[in-house]
C-alpha cells in the first residue's frame, strides 16, 4: 500500500479517512483508528501487537474475512493442539505395543514347536531355540520402546504449548498488518469483506473447533472413534455403479455400431494416405522435404538439426517406426487442429457457449491418459484408429483454448476501427482477429502436437504401432539401452516438430 504520512493529510482528509476507518472495522473503532494511523506513518510492515487476535486465532481473521490467514492459522494451531493432546492422553507406545503381540504369539507358536521338538527328538531343537531367545530379545526391546513412548508424554506436552504460544503471538504481531491490507483493498472494492461478522465467526470457530478436535483425537488416540480411521462406505456400492455403466457401455456399443464403424473407417483410411506418403515413399525424398521445410519454417541451423535427427532415426534402424508414429501423431493432430481452431472461434465469440465447453476441456486434460483407452477400446477396439482417437481426445484441449485466448486478447479498439471502416464479420474475422490472435494460436497448435506425441507410448498399450512399442518392449524386459535409444528417438521427432511449427518464417 502506497505510504502516507498522517501529518501531510488535511484536516478534512484525515476526519473522513477516520470515518473509513471506522466503517471497515465496526467493533473496537478507538482502537484500529489509532493502529492504523501508526501504521500509516511509515511504508512497510510496523510492528503491532492485537491481543484479542492472539487470544481468538483463527477465529479472529475468520471473523474479519481473512479466510487465507484463518486457514494458515488454523493448521499451525492444529498441529500444536495435537501435540497437547498427544502430551495429555495420547497412546504414544501403541505401536511398539503392538509389535510386541505380534512377537508374543510368534514365541508361543515357537515354544509349542519346542515342546514338541522335545518331545518327539527332533534335530531343529537348537535352531528353534535360538529363534525363540532371540524373539524374545525383540520383545523385550518393543516393550522398551513403548514404555519409553509413553513417558515421553511431557516432552510432546511443552513442545505443543511452545508452539501454541509461538503461534498466538505470531498471529497477534501481524493481525492488525493484514487488517490494514484488507482495509486498503476495501476503500476500492467494497465487495471486500469488512467490519465484524457473527455468522463468519460461528463458521470459524465450527471449522476450527471440528478440524482441531477430530485431528487430535485421531492422532492421539487412534482407535478411539472408528470412523475417523477409514471412510465409511460399501464395496457393493462401486460394483453396482460400475455394472451399471458396463450395461451403459454395452447398449451405446451396440445401438452406435454403425457410428463407430464408420469412425473406424475414416480413421484407418486417413492414417492410410499419411503412411503412403511418409512410409511407402523412398525415404531420402521424404527426408529431402521434411529438412526443406525446416529450413524455409526455422533456418539453416533448425535445418541441419533436422539433417542429424534424421540420420539418428535412419542408422539405428528406427525410421520406418518413426514415420508410422509420426503419420498417427499427423492424423490425430489433423483432425484436431481442423475441428478445435473452429470450435475456439465459435467458443471466443459467444461465452455462454465456451461456458459449457469449458469443463468439458477442464475434464479432458485432467483425466490421466490411460483412462482415455478404456472407452476408445470398449467402442472401437485395439489397433491405430484407436490410438488415433485417444490421441485427439488427449490433445485437443490446447488447441481451443488458446485459440479462444488469442481471439480474446484481440484488443477491442481495433476491432472498433475496423467495422467503423464498413467491415464485415467475415472480413472482420479473416483480416483483423486471426492475424492478430496467430501467434497465439500457432502456440496451441504446437502443444496439441507435442501433447499427442506425448501419447504414442501410451497408443502403444492398444495395438497402435510406431516407437511407442520399442518403449513398452523396453519396460516389458527391463532393456535400458534399447528404451533409451527409443526414447531419443522420440525425443527427435517432437524436437523436429516442435521446431518447424514455431519456426518464425
Amino acid at each position: 500500500m502506497k505510504h502516507v504520512d498522517m501529518k501531510d493529510i488535511q484536516p478534512e482528509t484525515a476526519e473522513r479517512l477516520s470515518g473509513l476507518v471506522g466503517d471497515f472495522v465496526g467493533q473496537g473503532q478507538d482502537y484500529y483508528r489509532r493502529v492504523f494511523a501508526y501504521m500509516m506513518e511509515a511504508p512497510g510492515f510496523r510492528f503491532t501487537f492485537n491481543f484479542t487476535a492472539g487470544l481468538l486465532g483463527p477465529i479472529w481473521f475468520g471473523a474479519r474475512g481473512l479466510w487465507s490467514w484463518f486457514l494458515s492459522f488454523m493448521v499451525l494451531e492444529t498441529l500444536a493442539w495435537i501435540q497437547i493432546g498427544q502430551g495429555l492422553f495420547g497412546d504414544l507406545g501403541r505401536e511398539a505395543r503392538t509389535r510386541a503381540d505380534q512377537i508374543a504369539q510368534t514365541l508361543e507358536l515357537r515354544r509349542q514347536q519346542i515342546e514338541a521338538a522335545e518331545a518327539s527328538g527332533s534335530g531343529s531343537l537348537d535352531a528353534l531355540k535360538r529363534a525363540a531367545t532371540s524373539l524374545e530379545n525383540a520383545m523385550a526391546e518393543a516393550q522398551a520402546t513403548a514404555a519409553a513412548a509413553d513417558a515421553s508424554g511431557t516432552v510432546y506436552l511443552i513442545v505443543g504449548i511452545v508452539l501454541l504460544l509461538a503461534v498466538k503471538a505470531l498471529a497477534a504481531s501481524i493481525a492488525n498488518w493484514t487488517l490494514e491490507g484488507q482495509f486498503a483493498r476495501w476503500r476500492s472494492d467494497r465487495s471486500v469483506a469488512s467490519g465484524w461478522s457473527v455468522p463468519r465467526m460461528l463458521v470459524s470457530i465450527a471449522v476450527f473447533g471440528a478440524v482441531t478436535i477430530l485431528s487430535t483425537i485421531k492422532f492421539a488416540q487412534p482407535d478411539a472413534i472408528g470412523l475417523l480411521k477409514q471412510f465409511p462406505t460399501n464395496r457393493d456400492w462401486r460394483l453396482n455403479v460400475g455394472d451399471g455403466i458396463q450395461v451403459a457401455f454395452d447398449w451405446t456399443k451396440t445401438a452406435g455400431r454403425g457410428f463407430f464403424d464408420g469412425l473406424t473407417y475414416g480413421m484407418r483410411t486417413l492414417l492410410d494416405w499419411i503412411e503412403v506418403v511418409l512410409v511407402d515413399t523412398p525415404w531420402p525424398v521424404v527426408a529431402l522435404v521434411i529438412v526443406m521445410l525446416a529450413w524455409l519454417s526455422a533456418g539453416p541451423r533448425v535445418a541441419i538439426f533436422t539433417g542429424a535427427a534424421l540420420a539418428y532415426l535412419g542408422l539405428l534402424d528406427f525410421w520406418e517406426k518413426a514415420m508410422t508414429t509420426i503419420a498417427l501423431l499427423g492424423a490425430a493432430a489433423l483432425i484436431s487442429i481442423t475441428l478445435g481452431i473452429p470450435l475456439g472461434i465459435y467458443c471466443a465469440r459467444r461465452p455462454k457457449v465456451f461456458a459449457v465447453v469449458r469443463p468439458i476441456l477442464d475434464f479432458m486434460q485432467s483425466m490421466p491418459s490411460f483412462v482415455y483407452l478404456i472407452p476408445v477400446v470398449a467402442f472401437i477396439g485395439s489397433g491405430k484408429p484407436a490410438g488415433v482417437v485417444a490421441t485427439m481426445i488427449f490433445g485437443s484441449p490446447p488447441v481451443i483454448r488458446f485459440t479462444v485466448l488469442g481471439l480474446q486478447q484481440v484488443p477491442e479498439t481495433v476491432r472498433e476501427a475496423a467495422m467503423a471502416f464498413g467491415a464485415t464479420p467475415r472480413y472482420l474475422l479473416w483480416r483483423v482477429d486471426l492475424p492478430l490472435a496467430h501467434k497465439t494460436i500457432m502456440a496451441g497448435v504446437n502443444q496439441t502436437i507435442l501433447l499427442s506425441l506425448a501419447m504414442v507410448v501410451v497408443a502403444s498399450l492398444i495395438g497402435a504401432k510406431g516407437l511407442g512399442e520399442d518403449v513398452l518392449e523396453a519396460l516389458q524386459y527391463a532393456a535400458a539401452g534399447q528404451g533409451i535409444l527409443a526414447g531419443l528417438a522420440i525425443l527427435f521427432c517432437a524436437l523436429i516438430l516442435d521446431r518447424i511449427v514455431a519456426g518464425k518464417r
